[in-house]
């Protein structure tokens, strides 16, 4: 939470990421049009925040997990849900911080984004839990 919350200042700013990010792009795809640069500079912060958020719901649910007698503890919608929520409720006062930072702008879109790089990596968690259960038995 640390980590989001330092990248959200400033110095993880669009602005900031485009001086190293678009140059690269442009070194390797040198007859790329500018507008292409900026849009997949656009896909690769979104795609950024998913990752992170989807780190986060993981680190929630681990945190949340009820002891279990067995090695292998089972799904848990309630203890999922919980830290959904707990994503959503983290990326919302996120937005609120950036509103505070002159070179970042809060949007509820962010919000959305975050939740649902969270709800992927819980439903990547499940589908894990899912195929191991399957091989065990």
């Amino acid at each position: 939470m640390l980590i989001i919350f330092t990248a959200s200042g400033d110095t993880h700013s669009s602005q900031h990421s485009s001086r190293f990010f678009e140059p690269l792009l442009r070194w390797l795809f040198p007859q790329m049009p500018p507008d292409r640069v900026e849009a997949l500079h656009f896909v690769f912060r979104k795609g950024c925040h998913l990752t992170e958020y989807a780190i986060l719901a993981l680190l929630f649910w681990r945190g949340l997990r009820q002891p279990v007698r067995h090695d292998s503890r089972a799904w848990n919608w309630p203890e999922a849900g919980l830290a959904l929520a707990l994503v959503f409720l983290f990326a919302a006062s996120d937005e609120i911080h950036q509103a505070f930072v002159p070179s970042r702008t809060a949007q509820v879109s962010d919000v959305f984004i975050d939740t649902t790089g969270g709800a992927l990596g819980l439903l990547a968690l499940r589908a894990g839990h899912k195929f191991l259960n399957r091989r065990r038995t």
